[in-house]
């Protein structure tokens, strides 16, 4: 995230396959179809074309509202006259940040609930989401309960800004990065406030067996007691499984959707693919390059909120309190929340190109992983990705800047695609992550 200023990222194209003569139209469509590993039946793609132009708007256009609706708070003075009335209602400085904290979160979540409500709306609409729209909105109680709990957060380094005037984008940073560990350690904590979990061998105690296998051979420090099913039938019809923690709360977790609905086989694919992300240590990796990323993005972003609040602060009703610039003030903070914000969208396609990367060496890690346990790797990783994209409607022909732009994971037909030709043991050769 922000690390444009570290990366340069090149988006390689898709290459076409050669033909040896040209082809009627329709003969190049089918042979074109054929040669894809990942498809769906016409009703299926139609829908999934559909499905996914709405997904983009609301993505697109949640981030981009989100923006607007910041800069709004701050250019109608909506956001001067919040803290004009946090300090009517106490004298106290700390609860004056609270109250302001506590409402600027409310008030942007209240801003964003129309668009989330449509993207609910979309995904029941075809058949991806199965929660009612009760339980939605419970769900959504609880999450911003949580976000609640970031008033304290930016208490926390409102309070920077104010103790350390020239060097507070340092002290901030210096924050950040425990913070960072604290939430990804924490997690497993949070996840069954939204979710019910169980252990994955009450049920499924010959799979857990298979999974054991996959463990053996990976050499991955995940007895049964931390593999969990989780029951997303009860939301979704969906398809997944994931790592979730670090250290002492590491864990993997199955969906009820994906354990029982697919071959096992598939299932110790996917476990691999989990697998793959704790033995190549993505999460540390993940946290550190954030790390990096953040300081010199700290340090910009304060250059240029501070600025900001000198150009605009009058405009804005942003007034120095006792001696301090404007940017230590609750409104001036927001200016800098603001940059942040904006220089964290531009960043979504460097973030999300480290992730895809991520993503893909997991891919190769799980097909290797399941060589030797499974009859055809490269039949049931295609297979698994096929269920996978079938399962989410995904759309087989994504557009190539829109992957790079807004995808954290290569596109199914790439993963598929990937997986159908990856045979490193051909001709007695051995995979890049395991030598047998």
């Amino acid at each position: 995230m922000g690390c444009l200023f570290i990366f340069f990222v090149i988006a390689a194209g898709q290459f076409a396959p050669a033909q040896a003569a040209p082809a009627e139209p329709q003969a190049q469509a089918e042979q074109a179809k054929s040669e894809r590993a990942y498809s769906l039946p016409p009703d299926k793609l139609e829908k999934a074309k559909a499905l996914n132009k709405i997904r983009l708007a609301l993505d697109i256009g949640g981030s981009v509202w989100s923006l607007l609706f910041l800069w709004w708070l701050l250019a109608s003075r909506t956001a001067a006259r919040l803290e004009h009335w946090t300090e009517r209602r106490t004298n106290r400085r700390w609860v004056q940040g609270l109250l302001f904290f506590a409402a600027f979160i409310f008030i942007s979540a209240v801003a964003s609930l129309p668009l989330d409500m449509l993207g609910h709306a979309a995904s029941r609409h075809y058949g991806i989401s199965v929660q009612g729209w009760g339980g939605w909105f419970g769900d959504q109680g609880k999450g911003l309960g949580l976000a609640l709990v970031g008033a304290l957060v930016f208490l926390l380094f409102n309070w920077i800004v104010r103790r350390w005037p020239r060097t507070y984008w340092f002290g901030a940073w210096m924050v950040t990065l425990p913070l960072m560990v604290i939430v990804t350690m924490g997690s497993p904590y949070v996840e069954p406030l939204f979710n019910q979990y169980e252990p994955l061998k009450t049920n499924h105690a010959e799979l857990v067996d298979k999974l054991e296998k996959v463990v053996a051979r990976t050499g991955t420090d995940i007895p049964p007691d931390r593999m969990f099913l989780m029951k997303a039938s009860l939301k979704t019809n969906g398809l997944n499984a994931y790592v979730s923690g670090m250290g002492p709360t590491k864990r993997i977790v199955v969906w009820d959707t994906t354990a029982g609905r697919v071959p096992d086989d598939e299932v110790m694919l996917v476990f691999g693919h989990e697998s793959g992300h704790y033995v190549l240590h993505h999460i540390v990796k993940g946290l550190a390059i954030s790390g990096v990323c953040f300081f010199f993005v700290f340090w910009a972003c304060a250059r240029v909120a501070e600025w900001m609040a000198r150009r605009f602060g009058v405009r804005w009703g942003i007034e120095p309190r006792e001696n301090l610039a404007p940017i230590a003030t609750r409104t001036g903070f927001l200016v800098l929340v603001l940059v942040v914000s904006v220089v964290s969208f531009l960043g979504d396609p460097v973030s999300n190109t480290v992730s895809r990367y991520f993503e893909h060496q997991a891919d190769v890690y799980g097909q290797e992983a399941i060589h030797g346990l499974v009859a055809d790797p490269q039949k049931t990783a295609v297979a698994g990705f096929n269920h996978l994209g079938e399962a989410w409607l995904e759309d087989p022909e994504p557009n190539a800047f829109i992957e790079f732009w807004l995808y954290s994971h290569p596109s199914v037909q790439n993963r598929a695609n990937f997986a159908a030709h990856y045979d490193p043991w051909a001709n007695g050769g051995r995979g890049e992550f395991f030598k047998n």
